[in-house]
């Protein structure tokens, strides 16, 4: 006897979707990229694997689509306040990532691995360090030198290895990692030569 299909499928297409994208989300939290199967989602949302296909070509599509949604809603999260300070605007976008890294330190770990063998995952980082990096240097000043922005976008590189070096070791405190992360993007900064933006971002 043929099983009826679950409500799941006469859902609308984005509440579907969404659902889907949460569905794998959790999987791929929980498991590394290789351990995860478009049947396994299939399974896990109560549909076909025909039709989880008619909304993700592919796994590697569909592990992209859950990155971007996430990446969406972190951009969100960290977005600091224009009008507060520039140290206490530092300290809130910082202060929320280091809350998420923390919340998915095993998710973020697999995430970093994935960029050296899934391009579109890469490709997606990369964008994500180049908004982030246009904000802060919207932040400090418009036209920005050359050198100041290849500190600035060092300094997004140095904070990953600090993020997974704390998720590996576990060995520090946030607040340890953040005081480190804010305090390097100043020496950044003067090192660039520019000690005057350096020291707007001085506790």
């Amino acid at each position: 006897m043929r099983r009826p299909e679950p409500s799941f499928t006469r859902l609308d297409v984005e509440k579907r979707r969404r659902l889907l994208l949460a569905e794998a989300r959790a999987l791929f939290t929980s498991h590394a990229y290789d351990e995860v199967s478009m049947a396994a989602i299939a399974k896990q949302a109560g549909i076909s694997k025909a039709l989880l296909y008619h909304y993700f070509p592919s796994k590697q599509a569909f592990f992209v689509a859950t990155l971007q949604e996430a990446a969406q809603e972190l951009a969100e999260r960290v977005r600091p306040d224009p009008a507060a300070p520039p140290r206490a605007q530092l300290e809130s976008a910082l202060g929320a990532w280091l809350e998420w890294v923390d919340a998915n330190r095993e998710s973020y770990g697999r995430l970093m691995r994935a960029a050296g063998a899934v391009a579109e995952v890469r490709e997606l980082i990369d964008t994500v360090r180049e908004a982030t990096a246009a904000l802060i240097l919207a932040r400090l000043g418009p036209d920005p030198a050359a050198e100041l922005r290849a500190a600035v976008c060092g300094w997004l590189w140095f904070m990953d290895g600090v993020c997974l070096d704390w998720v590996g070791h576990g060995d520090l405190e946030r607040d340890q990692i953040q005081a480190l992360l804010a305090d390097a993007l100043g020496g950044v900064l003067a090192a660039a030569g520019h000690p005057r933006l350096a020291a707007r971002l001085k506790a």
